[in-house]
Order: structure tokens, then sequence, then C-alpha cells
């Protein structure tokens, strides 16, 4: 096993790792947690949802994959999954961490002018009018989760896509942060998975389409997602499946081909295989879950 998948995985942090719904979030301050850290935040990394961590007290050292600063708050950082961070801050400082799944974030990212595969990370002043407007935002966001929790998930959505276009803002004119070429072509699978995962190619097609060879392609999705290209390919297809049958009325067989699978027997087992339901149980359960949420 390499060095890199010897990196903690959490769910929130010192929680173990866990499948998560296409609509999750979480919003809690850093120090909620202090008992478990006192302010020293081992590197780790979560494998199925994004963090917004926007430090409005204190100071302290940030750690994104290999690179470090020395901050002071006001400092906003947005990081995808399978990117691996950690800190170092008195336990004076803190800040609010708001986790939002993949499945969420895909949803988003047509929407806002941030990218989403790689991770961000900008201190400035607090004289900068952008800082005081996602200081406003995180407190609405915070408020809102304390207050409805993730029943509130259309107005938190609202809230946290404005959130990443204004840290995209904010962060105009920055070079950005280095990767290296493991992480940057795990990053570059990704998105081509994202684009061409209904169509069901070959993992040949994307070492074609990534210009790099099955050796490196395999070493990226190992090393980065703990997966090979073909797991990354259903799970992505999966998770497409869930959100259309959470939030679209379609038919299970026209949600089966948009998925990629022109077999609807296929696609249900398929679909069994990972989750233990088939996609109408599924959705049925789902659908009786929100019903039950309180208004």
């Amino acid at each position: 096993m390499s060095a890199r998948r010897d990196v903690p995985e959490f769910f929130v942090y010192g929680e173990p790792s866990r499948p998560l719904e296409v609509g999750f979030l979480h919003v809690e301050t850093v120090m909620e947690r202090k008992s478990l850290h006192f302010g020293h935040v081992a590197p780790h990394q979560h494998p199925s949802m994004g963090q917004i961590t926007y430090w409005f007290r204190g100071s302290g050292t940030y750690r994104i994959e290999d690179e470090t600063w020395n901050f002071s708050a006001p400092t906003v950082s947005f990081v995808p999954s399978n990117v691996i961070h950690g800190f170092d801050v008195d336990v004076e400082s803190d800040a609010f961490v708001i986790s939002i799944s993949d499945g969420m974030l895909k949803t988003l990212a047509p929407r806002v002018d941030l990218g989403l595969d790689a991770p961000v990370f900008i201190t400035g002043g607090r004289d900068d009018a952008g800082w005081a407007g996602i200081g406003a935002l995180v407190d609405m966001i915070a408020a809102e989760y304390r207050t409805h929790g993730p029943a509130a998930d259309k107005v938190l959505t609202g809230l946290i896509g404005v959130v990443l276009s204004l840290i995209a803002r904010l962060g105009e004119g920055s070079t950005g942060l280095s990767a290296s070429p493991t992480v940057a072509l795990a990053a570059a699978l990704r998105r081509a998975v994202d684009r061409h995962f209904r169509k069901d190619l070959p993992v040949g097609a994307y070492v074609e389409l990534l210009a790099t060879t099955p050796h490196l392609l395999d070493k990226a999705a190992h090393e980065v997602f703990g997966s090979t290209v073909k797991d990354m390919l259903q799970k992505r297809r999966l998770l497409e499946a869930k959100r259309l049958l959470m939030f679209t009325i379609r038919p299970v067989e026209d949600i089966g081909r948009e998925v990629g699978f022109g077999d609807p027997a296929y696609f249900s087992r398929f679909f069994r295989r990972h989750t233990g339901e088939a996609p109408s149980a599924w959705r049925r359960r789902h659908l009786e879950q929100d019903a039950r949420r309180p208004a």
C-alpha cells in the first residue's frame, strides 16, 4: 500500500468514513471537535465529499497536499474529495466547516464560477468587500443549518453556491495551487469520467483521452481515489442514477438508459448489487423519508 493510502479517511474529522447520500450536507465549527484534535488536525482526506472552511478568528498553519501556509483570519479554502489536508491552530482560533457530498457538488458545478476539482486557499484583509460577503453568507448557512438541519437543503445549496462563486472572485489573479503529476492526472480523470460515463467507454479510451499510459492512469486512480478506473465509472453511474431517482419522476427504465444501461434488468441488478435495493425500492424509501421531514 502506498503512503498516500495510509492517510486516514474520515466522514467528518474523527469519525470513520461511510457512504453518503446524494444530498448530504453538514455544517459545524472546527472547535466543536476540539476534544478530538486540540487544534492539531492531522493530514487526512474525505473520500466522497468536499469542504469549504472559513476561518473567522485566529491564525495558524494550513496544509493541502504538499503545500503549507501560515494564515490569519479571514481565510477560506475549498478542498475537493480525496485531497489531503490538515492544520495547526491555537484553541482560540475557529472556522466554519461546510461539508458537501460529491453528488451535491456535481449538481452545483454548472451554476458556480469555481472549479470544483482542485483545491483553493485564499487569505486576505478584512477590509475587502468580498470577505464581508463570504462571512455574512457563511453565518447564514450556519444559522439555517442549526435551525432546520439538512431539511433546508434548497436554501443551503443556494447559499453555498453563492459562497463558491465568491471564493472564485476572491481568487481572481492568483496562481492557484500546484499539484503533483499524479494528483493532476487524477483530477483530469475525474473530469473525463464526469463527461463520458454515459457512453460506456472502455478504460483504454480514457488512456487515449488523457494522453497517458495505462500504468500511470491506474496509479493515479489507486493513489488518489483508492479505486480502479472501472470502479470510478461504476460509482459515477450509480451516483447519477441516485440523483435522477431522487430528484426526478422519470421511469426507472429511462434512468437506466440515461446512465448507460440499455437493458433495464441489467441496470436493476447493477443498482441492487451496489445498494442492496432495487431502484424503485430505493426511490420509494427516500421519498418516504423526505415526506417525514419537518417542514
